[in-house]
């Protein structure tokens, strides 16, 4: 069976923007680094001009206009700000691809995100690396895209229910597009922690030893699938998940569906703009 990271031979790789690289190195800090989080981002103007943009859309609803950097960072929070600053850097070093809908994309990468940070703070994980790679795990597709633009017909086609993705993509090239992500975020010299999760999380429960991120990577994926291409009641939306995999990860499916947060505070911010 071919593996994700001879798939990546002779691909050009994006280059992860100095910025990214400094935001994703303050995540390793207990306390959030103010100056450190301002510094990096202030060093790219254009990226500074974009958080001002986005903070000033509806989903904050702050009660004056934000004007600079710092009114920012006040007004939405420090780690609301490195949030969105991570995710612009992302989407702005990856070209669209034929035949993947770039909105939809990047919609259902900030879904998995928030989906994947909700699960770890109700678990007691670390929500900022929980987050991060609820982002980027999709990333595998825009490089499949890439070397094999003849598989994304197959891989999208409609019907697409929760799941069918990465099933397609294992039953086509041998591996999921997480784990074409998981050899990228080895180059990019990512934490160990976070690429043994991004090359668990299309069978979690297949792995020995279970990875807890890789398993709430995999509930993260299912419930922004759901929420954005098949939406059910909470109730459904959570009774339809893998019984085995919410057992091993010890999620109450009650409290889940009294809590389940809807698909759409996560994906009213276009970080594209």
């Amino acid at each position: 069976m071919p593996m994700a990271s001879e798939f990546l031979e002779n691909v050009q790789l994006p280059t992860m923007p100095d910025v990214a690289k400094e935001l994703i190195a303050t995540m390793r800090d207990e306390d959030i680094p103010f100056e450190k989080v301002r510094a990096a981002i202030s060093r790219d103007p254009a990226l500074t001009a974009k958080l001002i943009r986005l903070a000033n859309s509806a989903r904050f609803g702050l009660p004056r206009q934000v004007a600079s950097l710092d009114d920012a960072i006040t007004m939405t929070g420090l780690n609301q700000v490195r949030t969105l600053a991570l995710a612009a850097c992302m989407s702005g070093v990856f070209k669209d691809a034929e035949g993947v809908d770039a909105k939809a994309f990047w919609q259902e990468s900030m879904a998995i995100a928030g989906y994947a940070q909700w699960l770890a703070r109700t678990l007691g994980s670390d929500v900022q690396q929980s987050w991060l790679a609820g982002f980027v795990v999709r990333l595998g597709e825009l490089i499949i895209a890439q070397k094999a633009p003849e598989q994304i017909p197959a891989i999208e086609q409609l019907p697409r229910h929760a799941g069918v993705r990465w099933e397609r993509e294992r039953s086509l090239l041998g591996f999921s597009e997480a784990q074409v992500t998981a050899a990228l975020a080895r180059q990019w010299r990512f934490p160990d922690t976070l690429v043994r999760a991004l090359e668990t999380a299309d069978d979690p429960l297949e792995h020995r030893p279970f990875c807890r991120l890789g398993g709430i990577l995999h509930v993260a994926m299912l419930l922004a699938e759901i929420g954005l291409e098949e939406p059910k009641s909470p109730a459904d939306t959570i009774a339809s998940l893998p019984e085995e995999l919410k057992r091993t990860l010890q999620l109450d499916s009650e409290w889940l569906a009294e809590h389940l947060p809807p698909v759409a505070n996560f994906v009213d911010v276009d970080i594209r703009s």
